[in-house]
Parts: C-alpha cells; structure tokens; sequence
C-alpha cells in the first residue's frame, strides 16, 4: 500500500487553469459602473450546463473544519456541468483537484492541492475530479453556482489507498 503526499501550492489562475477558473479580482480587468462608485470584474467564468437542466445558485454551510496534514479517500466529479464555490465570509478554503487518467478514474499521481486566501473562489469545469468542500474554518457558507437538474451528475472515486494533503 503506497502512501502519496501532496503539498499545498498557491491558487493562482494560471496554476488552476487546468481544472477550472479562479473567481476573484486579481488578475482581471474591470470597467466601472453605477456612476464609478463599483469596479466591475466582468463574466470571470462560464457555467457549464448539459441536458434538461438550469443553473442554480445555492449555500452550502459547511460545519466541520479541516485539518491539515489530512488524509483523503477519494475524489468526485461531476460530469454534466460546472461547480463554481465562492466563499460568503472570507474564510480561506482547501482546494483538492486532479485531471483525468482515463473515462472512469482520477490521475491519482497528479493531484493538486491549493489554499483560496478567501478572497477567492474556483469554478470547476464539468468533469473535474475534485474532493468535496474543505473548510479550515466553521462554520463557513459558500455560494454554489451549478448544475439543478435530473439524471446522475456525481461519479465518486474511491482511493485504493489514502492521500496525504500538508500545509
């Protein structure tokens, strides 16, 4: 039984790009608008929505706080449509991700790991594996832009061996 670690790296749009978007301001132009009183950071990320579906927007409260190092079992993913989090209180959050080894599983060899400094928040794009929301404070509500609709849109992936994540 192999035991792998991953470090932390900084979340970062050019170092999350292959999984996703980075929602936030750095890093992104604005105009302003309502007579300049608000800078306007303009469609940061597109949702992803396939079949009979529409995009919802819904907060997830989060009450339990995370730990690290942590040991994670498996990853999930969600195939028809994207899964934006946005943080509502500005509480950083771990971001777990890994691209594809083929149609069924995770790349167990290229997960990634990443801390939002909470003024950040990251849209996974339709079919990235990813682990489920991890706070390191609680509780902690984020706003979630996704899939609302009917059919399976959840494939889980459970590890054959645990996943260290560190600081």
């Amino acid at each position: 039984m192999s035991k792998t670690v991953i470090k932390n790296q900084l979340l970062t749009n050019e170092n999350f790009a292959p999984f996703g978007e980075v929602i936030g301001c750095t890093g992104h132009d604005f105009f302003h608008i309502n007579d300049a009183h608000t800078e306007r950071y303009h469609g940061l990320v597109e949702t992803e929505i396939q079949g009979e579906a529409k995009t919802g927007i819904s907060i997830f409260r989060n009450i339990k706080t995370t730990t690290l190092p942590l040991s994670i079992h498996m990853l999930e993913r969600h195939p028809r449509g994207s899964q934006a989090f946005i943080p509502m209180q500005g509480q950083e959050f771990l971001i777990v991700v890994a691209p594809s080894l083929n149609a069924e599983q995770p790349d167990l060899e290229q997960i990634h790991a990443f801390i939002s400094d909470g003024t950040q928040g990251v849209n996974y794009r339709a079919g990235t594996w990813h682990h489920p929301l991890l706070t390191l404070e609680s509780p902690s509500d984020f706003a979630v832009v996704d899939r609302i609709g009917t059919g399976p849109n959840c494939d889980v992936y459970t590890f054959p061996y645990p996943i260290m994540i560190e600081a």
